[in-house]
């Protein structure tokens, strides 16, 4: 539980700019969302509220915890996070072509695949912690990436790319900072990257040479429109009314704003709902119609500032496993957040990654916050490295 004394330690820094963050998420939300239910302009910021609130509160108990228990719990937690993706394909309700929301109540569902990476986060923390100086050899990582690799499958297969990814980038954080040989580690992802590139240029190549000639339209485990959504970015045009719309609309909506943005509320692309997904995946594309390059730089330097700190919470830091669950949390939101931008810019693959603390959604938020709770435990229960 917290004392005065730990309370003392509290990052009230960090604590200011998430509360600056979702202050934000509000008002840009009020504009984004106020035409999607016609009778009910505010249903979403409501919504959002409530989330923001129950979050808080979910926080503020998971930071009075120390994070140590979660520690005890690794297998029974992995567990659970396995039985719960499970859960989907039996349970789960279907949307836009995807399996990943489980019906709770009426008009109340979860995304187990949200609450996921937290579960992978603190689980994986331990079982590296306990591989630290055992991670030089290439069968070394082999462990590491078969307990990662299963609820990455179950979430591949609901189909939910995007997450897939976020799994990937959480990985490769923790695994670098749990000691994993720099050189094999990264040839080995370098290697990997080369392999995948190479793939999909059989996969899509029509004229190959005669000796890969065989290779020719190699098929590949992802769905056409998958694929689709992965390479359109590069030539938007090529599709204007298909997988090309979102990022045309997007790039539009951020030119359009110019310095200082059309003003609150006055975005044509958002307000006229030309945008898809305005409160959610492409939001920050009305941050840059309405708010301008100004309100963009403000954004992504509040976001820096929250990255920082939870970055200097990870140095700081008391033990291997602290670290590594602070490092897990913050490969998750940088890599949300750089993906999430690059894609509303048009210049990263369109793959329904959020923007945290911004973009509309529950699961999502409660995600995001258990994350916050869990840097603020470690935080609060900081002590001075003893080399």
């Amino acid at each position: 539980m917290l004392n005065r004394r730990t309370f003392k330690n509290l990052d009230f820094f960090f604590v200011f700019i998430l509360l600056l963050l979702l202050g934000a998420s509000l008002v840009i939300l009020s504009t984004a969302s106020v035409n999607l239910v016609e009778s009910q302009p505010y249903y979403y910021v409501k919504n959002q509220l409530m989330w923001i609130v129950i979050g808080l509160g979910i926080a503020i108990a998971i930071a009075s915890v120390d994070y140590q228990k979660f520690r005890k719990f690794s297998w029974w937690i992995y567990g659970f996070n396995i039985a719960l993706l499970l859960a989907v394909f039996v349970f789960g309700s279907s949307a836009k072509g995807a399996q990943r929301w489980i019906p709770v109540t009426a008009g109340f569902k979860i995304q187990p695949s949200e609450f996921a990476k937290i579960f992978i986060i603190l689980t994986f923390a331990d079982f590296l912690a306990k591989r630290q100086g055992k991670l030089n050899r290439f069968r070394d990582f082999i462990p590491p990436f078969l307990y990662v690799a299963v609820p990455m499958a179950l979430i591949f297969k609901q189909p939910d790319l995007g997450t897939t990814l976020v799994f990937a980038a959480i990985f490769v954080g923790m695994m670098f900072i749990a000691g994993a040989n720099p050189w094999k580690f990264g040839g080995l992802l370098a290697v990997g990257l080369l392999i995948v590139a190479f793939v999909l240029w059989l996969h899509f190549s029509t004229d190959l040479p005669g000796f890969l000639k065989f290779a020719e339209g190699l098929p590949l485990p992802f769905h056409d429109y998958q694929l689709k959504r992965l390479t359109i970015f590069l030539d938007p045009m090529s599709d204007t009314s298909g997988d090309g719309y979102h990022i045309i609309q997007s790039i539009w909506a951020i030119g359009s704003g110019g310095l200082w943005g059309k003003g609150y509320r006055e975005g044509t692309q958002a307000q006229l709902n030309f945008l898809p997904e305005h409160h959610t995946d492409f939001i920050f594309s009305v941050v840059g119609e309405e708010f301008g390059f100004i309100g963009t730089i403000t954004l992504l330097f509040l976001f820096a500032m929250f990255l920082l700190r939870a970055i200097n919470i990870a140095s700081k830091s008391q033990d291997a496993y602290g670290m590594l669950v602070s490092t897990g949390i913050v490969s998750m939101y940088i890599f949300h957040i750089l993906v999430n931008v690059g894609m509303t810019s048009g210049i990263m693959p369109v793959t329904g990654i959020p923007l945290p603390f911004i973009s509309y959604g529950g699961s999502a938020m409660l995600t995001n916050m258990i994350g916050v709770g869990l840097l603020l435990s470690i935080n609060i229960r900081r002590q001075r490295l003893m080399f």
